[in-house]
């Protein structure tokens, strides 16, 4: 048996563990990654994390603020989440922006919040430290689906505002742009990664969850799993792109994942990933705030450049609604190369 609590130790927090002082025990925890012993203390601890959170069975939203009362009807809005498979991404950012939001009004009661708190936190919260209107819709969305779970009767839920939509165009790059980023790695495992998103049109995730199994080599598909919205969808692998995947995996053998991390069987990080866009734009000499979905919206854009239908692309996106997919006629310029400006007369 075992408690657990978090705890502020040497200017960071941490989580302290007590247990049986048997070596047996002791043997085992130091094997965690991050574990010490603090001789003050008495205790061993380990860093805060959501691996560690988990593991002891700290609550996520544990932040020493909120109520027992707040952390259960979390707890509880989390496992309704759960239970309607939600992405973790989803559930993440809905768990997240409620918290704050509670731990804002922690001097309230649950119940005794209404509309014009709202209000308040979108202005002295949301506004004042010029968070995204991304950011502010998805608070509106979780906490509009947290207070439907719980049913609290003071909230008008239907009256919430959302923020006025912005439209901004995806950010391109040309296509000697895209390669000399996915040729600037000399790893062929980096250059494979990059190559593929541009390739295939891939979010950061599904690459991430590409197992080999997924790639039809007879047909030259690949198969993307319940993507986003929990969408299954098939789209083209060049000749050119499967015959380096294939080079990459008689070089790596990876057990599970078709790209793992340093130990066998483990998914590669999202974090290590950008690390390898980052290092190929300082290779390649690129000076722009390039993302990995630059390379996604840079495919769509050169598919439909190139000729191809609109609704194809939609497909191959895996978009919803084909006015998502629209957007990227405003950024392609097949069109715009053919206006002359009056300019040119003067």
């Amino acid at each position: 048996m075992y408690t657990a609590n978090l705890i502020h130790h040497n200017g960071s927090k941490r989580i302290a563990i007590y247990f049986e002082n048997k070596e047996e025990l002791i043997q085992r925890f130091k094997l965690l990654k991050g574990a010490r012993w603090s001789r003050t203390l008495r205790c061993w601890h380990l860093p805060d994390n959501h691996e560690y959170r988990k593991l002891f069975k700290i609550s996520t939203y544990e932040n020493g603020q909120l109520t027992f009362e707040k952390l259960q009807l979390l707890e509880q809005f989390e496992k309704w989440l759960n239970s309607k498979r939600y992405s973790d991404s989803t559930i993440k950012t809905y768990m997240g922006v409620v918290s704050v939001f509670l731990t804002y009004f922690k001097e309230k009661a649950i119940e005794s919040i209404t509309n014009e708190d709202i209000i308040t936190f979108n202005n002295d919260y949301i506004l004042k430290r010029r968070l995204s209107s991304t950011y502010q819709n998805q608070f509106v969305n979780g906490l509009k689906l947290f207070y439907r779970i719980i049913e609290n009767k003071s909230l008008e839920i239907d009256i919430i505002h959302r923020p006025r939509p912005e439209r901004k165009l995806p950010r391109i790059l040309s296509k000697e742009e895209v390669k000399a980023i996915i040729t600037a790695p000399i790893n062929l495992k980096h250059r494979t990664m990059l190559s593929l998103i541009y390739a295939c049109g891939l979010r950061r995730s599904e690459l991430l969850n590409i197992t080999f199994k997924d790639i039809n080599r007879n047909r030259l598909t690949l198969h993307v799993f319940q993507s986003k919205g929990k969408k299954d969808r098939i789209v083209p692998l060049s000749p050119k792109i499967l015959e380096m995947i294939e080079d990459y995996y008689r070089a790596y053998r990876p057990k599970v994942w078709l790209f793992e991390g340093q130990e066998s069987g483990t998914q590669y990080s999202p974090k290590s990933l950008q690390c390898v866009l980052k290092q190929a734009l300082e290779k390649a000499k690129i000076k722009k705030s390039v993302t990995l979905h630059w390379l996604r919206h840079s495919y769509a854009t050169h598919l439909l450049e190139s000729g191809t239908d609109l609704r194809y692309i939609q497909e191959l996106l895996g978009h919803n609604s084909s006015r998502t997919t629209e957007i990227y006629t405003h950024v392609s310029t097949k069109s715009i190369e053919k206006i002359k400006s009056p300019f040119d007369d003067l």
